[in-house]
């Protein structure tokens, strides 16, 4: 089993977040969400991982294949980067990787987070990760009848179902995936100005191929900041069920209150501070005189004097202020 993860977004809704680190390697809960992600598809798919395959974009920074290529390192499993020269759809960004499309592959773009207890069926050709939704008309949608689906559409105007889908997929035999994709690029064959996968799906379905739904419990989106703030604290809530400690054992407590669930990285100091519910706090970081709650915080922070709420703080950050749910990119000092 392969995972292909296109990833080459700028990320411009979590700006000023993304503007030196790529949104997919952005940390929740200490762990970035690249990470989490292919973690999770291993989880359900339960099979070994042969090979972990990234797409990124051209001006990502250079650092950026060194951490994709340790988080492969970490799953025990080979890993290769590829880069998608132009922003031409789903489609043409996962035919960048049109090396590894042979054999079952799992295909998962790389801003969003997922639970899921479901099995997947590894004789179907096919499985497509949903979720209803309450508004479908901003995704990409299937109908299912009898378990298996029957139409995929983009984005559609009027009501046709409420299964969205998440972006990830499995194909039995991506090389009939690859293949599709190379006739939508030859053909020139576009919607909404791109080149869609759903375009590819649906000619497979028209082909014989059968998909079937693979239904999650919880979606959680990455897109902007108050989004993937919730999306800590969900990630966190999971932990915490779990029976997961992502305190770190030594973390210097003076007079603090840690209120789980959190997560505390190495070597943080807290003084005279409360800190959660629903909190990460990175490594190497200080945080004195100052409550934090629902906060997404990364590494090398120093904060004084604060009441933190909903608040997402970049790498390498001084913050001495009263400011409460501020939004704030690597380097930046505000004191």
């Amino acid at each position: 089993m392969k995972i292909i993860v296109p990833m080459a977004g700028i990320g411009s809704r979590l700006r000023p977040h993304t503007l030196t680190i790529p949104k997919p390697l952005t940390k929740i809960a200490g762990k970035p969400i690249v990470h989490r992600l292919v973690e999770d598809i291993a989880n359900v798919v339960k099979q070994e991982i042969e090979e972990i395959v990234f797409i990124i974009g051209p001006t990502f920074p250079k650092n950026t294949e060194e951490n994709l290529l340790k988080i492969a390192k970490a799953l025990n499993t080979k890993g290769r980067v590829t880069v998608q020269k132009e922003a031409l759809g789903t489609a043409h960004a996962i035919y960048c990787a049109k090396e590894s499309l042979n054999g079952p592959c799992v295909i998962a773009f790389a801003d969003t987070l997922f639970k899921a207890d479901f099995t997947l069926d590894a004789k179907a050709d096919g499985a497509i990760w949903v979720k209803q939704v309450d508004d479908p008309s901003a995704f990409g949608v299937v109908k299912v009848k009898d378990g298996i689906i029957t139409d995929f559409i983009e984005k559609p105007k009027e009501f046709v179902s409420d299964l969205a889908i998440i972006g990830i997929y499995y194909f039995k035999n991506t090389e009939r995936l690859r293949d599709e994709i190379q006739y939508l690029l030859d053909n020139d064959l576009k919607e909404h100005g791109e080149f869609q996968l759903t375009n590819a799906l649906e000619s497979l379905k028209q082909k014989g191929l059968q998909f079937v739904p693979g239904q999650v419990n919880a979606w959680m989106d990455c897109g902007n900041k108050p989004i993937t703030v919730a999306t800590n604290s969900a990630v966190l809530e999971f932990s915490q069920k779990d029976g997961e400690n992502l305190v770190d054992t030594n973390v210097k407590n003076i007079n603090s209150t840690i209120i789980q669930p959190c997560y505390i990285g190495r070597n943080v100091q807290l003084i005279n501070s409360t800190v959660g519910p629903n909190v990460s706090l990175g490594s190497n970081s200080i945080v004195e005189n100052t409550s934090i709650t629902e906060s997404l915080i990364q590494d090398n922070v120093k904060i004084s004097n604060a009441s933190l709420n909903k608040a997402m703080i970049g790498n390498n950050v001084v913050f001495n202020g009263d400011f409460t749910s501020v939004s704030l990119g690597d380097y930046s000092v505000l004191e």
